[in-house]
């Protein structure tokens, strides 16, 4: 299926990373920036790693979410109502949008192990929220470590999506799945997103103390709850 992935927020770790392993998985993505010369930058820099194959470019956040009906959203908790507002006008009605933001005590101030309360539940929730009507909302990569997904090795780890369409939460475990060694596990409603966020905070805190970069594993589950790459 021909589809353009437009990364928001692109340029940052968590984009970057997420869009070296979509490029290398033959993905046509689209990064984008406030600044579109930034954005441009980082996508040369992807396609340095990847190779001559890589489908991969650099517009303003706003052109890039014009381009696109599938949005990949990777900014910092403190940037992402404000920008989401800004774009409001360039987002497509029956878009996919999926977020990946955590809601970080870290974007304060405060510790990065932490969470901050989020009025509407969760940094997901937030987002539905202020997008326009008719956007289908996934909550999804939160609990993935972004120095690995900017490596070579594969990611262990699994990507638990929320949302309240099914429908997208197959488009986004679909995608999760491009990534090696990658498996997508279904986690309900969009409502979750609340705890699957918590989880980073606690991965983050762990990572700290024992100086490593872990992901979490769902273990037990039937087979069939595992989607993984085919």
């Amino acid at each position: 299926m021909s589809r353009t992935i437009a990364i928001i927020g692109g340029t940052g770790p968590a984009g970057m990373g997420i869009a070296l392993r979509w490029a290398r998985a033959g993905e046509q993505i689209v990064l984008g920036s406030r600044d579109a010369t930034r954005a441009q930058q980082a996508a040369e820099k992807i396609r340095q790693r990847v190779g001559p194959q890589a489908q991969v470019s650099g517009l303003e956040n706003s052109a890039a979410c014009a381009g696109s009906d599938l949005l990949m959203l990777t900014v910092p908790f403190e940037g992402q109502a404000e920008l989401l507002k800004q774009l409001k006008t360039a987002i497509k009605p029956g878009s996919i949008l999926i977020d990946a933001t955590v809601p970080l005590a870290a974007s304060i101030g405060g510790r990065a192990s932490r969470t901050l309360g989020v009025w509407q539940g969760s940094a997901a929730q937030q987002t539905a929220e202020l997008v326009p009507k008719g956007v289908s909302v996934v909550g999804a990569f939160h609990n993935v470590s972004a120095e690995v997904l900017n490596g070579d090795d594969d990611v262990d780890c699994d990507v638990i999506v929320c949302s309240d369409d099914p429908a997208a939460s197959q488009v986004a475990m679909e995608l999760a799945v491009k990534i090696p060694r990658i498996r997508a596990i279904d986690g309900g409603k969009l409502e979750n997103s609340r705890i699957v966020e918590q989880i980073t905070a606690l991965l983050i805190g762990l990572n700290i103390r024992h100086k490593g970069h872990g992901g979490v594993r769902i273990t037990g589950l039937p087979e069939a709850a595992y989607k993984t790459r085919a």
